[in-house]
C-alpha cells in the first residue's frame, strides 16, 4: 500500500503544464463593402460568370414558378360549358376507344368524344375522374354542313383546349377518315353547374 499512497500523493502534487489554446479573435468590424469588392475582384473570371449565371437562373426559376402557379388560379378562357358554350374551333382527330376516364367502355360505333385534358381537369371537382361533371355531357361537332352529337366519356392528353378526339366512325360522319386531322367547329349542348367551371 505504501507505493500506491506515494503514487497518489505524487499525482496530486504534480503540476500539469498545458499549452494555451488560442481563441479565434473576432473582427471588431463586420465585412465592409470594400472587403466584398476585393473578394469579388480576386475571383477568376470563370467563377464570376458562373456565380452570375447561377443568380440569373435562380431568378428565372422563381419568376417561372410564380407565373406558372398564378396562371392556374386564373381562367384561361377554356371552352367549358356555360351559358355561352360555343361555338369553338379546334382540331378533330380519332382514336381507338376503350375504357375512358369517365369509367365508360366504348367501341368505334359509339358517338363519343374525348375532350382536352385541360378542359376535363379544369372542371374536375375531386380526385375521381368518373365523377367529373363533364362526363356524359353532350357536344355537337360540325363540319361542312354535317354534324354529329357526341357524349363526353374520356379525356385527351394530346389535345389542345379546343380540340376533340372521337371514334373513327364519328370522324367519318364529318370528314374522310384518311385525313386523320381536320378543323371542326363544336359547341356544348348542356351546361354544367357553376361550381364546376374552374
Amino acid at each position: 500500500m505504501g507505493q500506491q499512497e506515494e503514487a497518489l500523493s505524487a499525482a496530486k502534487s504534480a503540476t500539469v503544464h498545458r499549452k494555451p489554446v488560442s481563441t479565434p479573435q473576432r473582427s471588431a468590424h463586420p465585412a465592409t463593402q470594400h472587403n466584398r469588392l476585393v473578394w469579388w475582384k480576386h475571383l477568376s473570371r470563370r467563377t464570376r460568370l458562373a456565380l452570375f449565371a447561377a443568380l440569373l437562373a435562380s431568378i428565372a426559376l422563381i419568376i417561372g414558378l410564380a407565373a406558372g402557379l398564378s396562371a392556374r388560379k386564373h381562367s384561361r378562357n377554356l371552352p367549358l360549358p356555360s351559358g355561352q358554350g360555343g361555338p369553338f374551333t379546334g382540331d378533330l382527330t380519332y382514336y381507338a376507344p376503350g375504357l375512358g376516364a369517365c369509367g365508360v367502355t366504348s367501341t368505334n360505333s359509339d358517338k363519343i368524344v374525348a375532350i382536352s385534358h385541360l378542359v376535363f381537369d379544369a372542371a374536375s371537382t375531386g380526385s375521381d375522374p368518373n365523377a367529373n361533371p363533364l362526363c356524359g355531357k353532350k357536344t355537337r361537332a360540325s363540319r361542312d354542313n354535317k354534324s354529329v352529337d357526341l357524349s363526353v366519356v374520356d379525356r385527351c392528353t394530346g389535345c389542345q383546349a379546343k380540340d376533340l378526339d372521337v371514334t373513327v366512325d364519328s370522324f367519318a360522319m364529318l370528314a374522310d377518315a384518311n385525313l386523320g386531322r381536320v378543323s371542326v367547329e363544336w359547341n356544348w349542348l348542356e351546361d354544367i353547374p357553376a361550381s364546376a367551371q374552374g
